[in-house]
This record gives C-alpha cells, structure tokens and sequence, in this order.
C-alpha cells in the first residue's frame, strides 16, 4: 500500500433503445489506482472479478501522484485525486494512497485485499433503496428518471460517468516496469448533469456522444454516501 503526505485542501441489454434499471441496488466500487504503484497491479486484477459482477457497478479512476516516480500512468487525471482527497477529507482521513477501494461513496479499503472488499461490498448489498433510478438510450439521446418515497436530508448531485471496459497497458518505467497489466472499467469522464432534491421525480434529457458504457449516480454532496446507481454497458 502506497501512501501520500498529508492532504492540504480539500445492467441489463434491450434492444435498442438501452436502458437499464437494477433488479436491486447495486454496489458502487471506486479503486483509486495507479499504473506507477507497485502495490496496485492485485487490486487492478481484482477489478476484473468485480467488474464481472452484475450486483456491481467497478469503477477504476486512475490518479496522478505517483506520476513523478517514473512512469506517468496514461490513464492518470488530476479530477480522479480530487476526487479521492474529497472522500478522504470528508471522512476525516489525514492521508490517501493506493490501491483504495471507496464502497458506495462511504467506506474506504485496501484494494489489494479481496477477503476485505468483499466483506464490505456484502455488507452494501443491505444499504437502504428507496430510490427508483432508470436510464436509457437511444442513440445519441439519454434519459435519466428517478423517483422516490422517503424523504432524503439534503439534495444529491446526478453524476455522469464515462469508462473504457478493458485496456492492457505495457508499462515501460518505474515501479512497474516490464509488466504488461490489463485494467477494467476505466474512467474517462466524470460529468455533474443536476441537483435533485428528490421532492418531486427527477427527469433529465441529455445528448450524448460516443459508444462507451455509462453509469449515473446520485449521491450526497461533498462527497458523500451514493444513494443510487445505475449502469448503461
């Protein structure tokens, strides 16, 4: 497990149209990863399982911390560490390193220790779903719907989330030099569509580009519990 200083600041496949709605809630895995931590290449094979998963939504976000130490992961964005610095600041963590695994926006765990994720990816399964999340689409058009009964404390943001199901990377420097790792579900782009404050259904109408599966989530502001998921493979 790799550590950083301390932090300063803050599915289902229908015929055309595709739309998806989970038979139940399904359990949101970020792995914070890096292609230049010699710790993470376990935690990126572990994906592969995960991502296999129909009561999973995985989800690898690349950061780039370890870029310095001699080989700059191609996968790296500056938005995956904010990212993680906003979930490690909002549960009071000094630090964040990798492979870390963020389960539905509220527990964190060491990626490179499957007995442990999958334990608190069981304990997930149990998490409240009274949100009726669907999305759906139709060639460059999608449609996102949601509703609900309970009354929720604070409104929650719809995020948009872009990723590349496999690549395999031949890593030439550092750390991880001469292995050729294969990576999962790879974010490519995080995009925040609206504030829902669930007092009346949610329905937004976007156009979107490109053929990359998707996932939309609603969760709590600054980075808090996801309170719904949905994927579009």
């Amino acid at each position: 497990m790799k550590q950083i200083i301390p932090i300063l600041a803050a599915a289902l496949m229908l015929a055309l149209p595709v739309s998806s709605r989970a038979q139940e809630r399904p359990v949101v895995v970020e792995l914070f990863t890096s292609q230049g931590c010699s710790s993470c290449p376990p935690a990126d094979e572990f994906m592969q399982q995960l991502a296999a998963r129909r009561d999973v939504i995985a989800l690898s976000l690349h950061v780039d911390y370890w870029d310095y130490i001699g080989w700059a992961d191609i996968f790296a964005k500056p938005e995956h560490t904010a990212r993680q610095r906003g979930y490690a600041k909002s549960g009071d963590r000094r630090m964040i390193y990798t492979p870390q695994m963020i389960i539905n926006g509220k527990d964190h765990v060491v990626g490179n220790r499957p007995r442990d994720v999958t334990e608190l990816i069981e304990k997930h399964r149990f998490d409240a779903d009274d949100i009726v999340l669907n999305a759906s689409r139709d060639g460059d058009f999608l449609r996102i719907t949601a509703k609900t009964d309970v009354a929720h404390d604070m409104p929650m943001l719809v995020q948009l989330l872009r990723y590349r199901p496999e690549a395999t990377v031949a890593i030439e420097r550092g750390e991880n030099a001469g292995k050729l790792l294969k990576y999962s579900n790879i974010v490519t782009e995080m995009t925040q569509l609206a504030v829902w404050d669930s007092s009346a259904p949610l329905k937004i109408d976007t156009q979107i580009s490109g053929d990359e599966p998707l996932v939309v989530l609603l969760q709590y502001p600054d980075f808090g519990t996801i309170e719904a998921a949905v994927e579009l493979p």
